[in-house]
C-alpha cells in the first residue's frame, strides 16, 4: 500500500522539477520528513497540473513495510493525508 506523506502546490513556473526540489527539501529537514527519509522505500514525487489555480499539485508517496512502523507514522502524524 502506497501512503501519500506530503502534499503541495506551486504556482504557473516555468521547471516543475527545479522548484518542487525546493519544497522536497524543506519538507525533507522537518521531523515527519527525516522520519520517512529513515523509515519509508519506494519513496517517488509526482506532478500533476492543477487547472483550478493555473499551477501544479506535488504528492511525496512511498511504501512503509513494517506494520509497526506503518502503525507509528499514523499515530505520529493522524491528520495529514495519508
Amino acid at each position: 500500500m502506497r501512503i501519500t506523506f506530503y502534499t503541495f502546490n506551486m504556482g504557473d513556473i516555468d521547471d516543475v522539477d527545479v522548484y518542487a526540489a525546493q519544497m522536497i527539501h524543506q519538507w525533507q529537514q522537518t521531523e515527519q520528513g527525516r522520519w520517512v527519509m529513515n523509515h519509508a522505500h519506494d519513496l517517488t514525487y509526482h506532478t500533476q497540473p492543477d487547472t483550478n489555480f493555473w499551477g501544479y499539485d506535488v504528492a511525496i508517496s512511498g511504501k512503509i513495510y513494517d506494520p509497526r512502523q506503518r502503525t507509528e507514522y499514523f499515530l505520529r502524524w493522524p491528520n495529514k493525508e495519508s
